[in-house]
């Protein structure tokens, strides 16, 4: 199957996911947590990026954000990945071999009811993995981070925020949305609409993530 490409559209919002190496963790102490929600914001000032979402978890990280023009994101990325690994070696010196699994994933999302599916399964994923009670309750993720850092880090939603929100990412997704999410994860394909996501996958060279996985059966003779 094709790698998915690192090239990004500007103005185009995108989820972007990257693991550490071997699900190593990459945040040991709440210290590593808070000075990579930093590294986030001062990541700005070196590529046009609106960032609407994130939650940090021990051995990854999820990011949704907007680059201006495509080069963009990979310019936030790049910056924010190399300045952590450095940061992490210095401060780990008895660490060796890489800190992230390799290039990160990352597929586009339509600015619409898939965006906030997208930013509820985000937003949840210290809930879903038994690190808290509540959602809202992680400090490292864009719902529940300091009021002080979020209103410099974060951007305007493209779509209407939800006045019961909080309610919504602590509720659970139904089963064909999350199933419809992991594909995107795996594949790289676009989120949104059938008709919205085939024409995203052909603007991007996407298109055999809309096919199907293995090879096509033999007709009989």
């Amino acid at each position: 199957m094709p790698r998915s490409t690192r090239s990004a559209i500007g103005g185009v919002v995108y989820h972007v996911l990257n693991h550490g190496n071997g699900r190593m963790r990459i945040f040991r102490t709440p210290e590593d947590f808070e000075a990579f929600a930093q590294l986030l914001l001062a990541a700005k000032e070196h590529a046009a990026v609106e960032l609407f979402a994130f939650c940090l978890m021990p051995d990854h990280w999820h990011l949704v954000l907007r680059p201006q023009r495509g080069k963009d994101m990979a310019a936030y990325l790049s910056w924010l990945t190399n300045t952590h690994v450095r940061r992490h070696r210095a401060h780990y010196r008895n660490t060796s071999g890489h800190l992230y699994q390799g290039r990160y994933k990352s597929f586009a999302v339509a600015e619409d009811r898939y965006f906030l599916t997208l930013l509820r399964y985000v937003e949840s994923n210290p809930l879903r993995a038994k690190l808290v009670r509540r959602a809202q309750a992680w400090r490292w993720s864009s719902l529940g981070g300091e009021d002080k850092l979020l209103s410099r880090l974060l951007d305007k939603w493209p779509v209407p925020r939800p006045r019961n929100w909080t309610s919504l990412v602590n509720q659970s997704l139904d089963q064909a949305s999350v199933a419809r999410l992991q594909v995107s994860f795996i594949r790289g394909r676009p989120l949104g609409s059938d008709a919205w996501t085939q024409a995203a996958a052909r603007r991007m060279g996407l298109q055999y993530t809309l096919r199907p996985r293995g090879r096509p059966r033999k007709k009989p003779l």
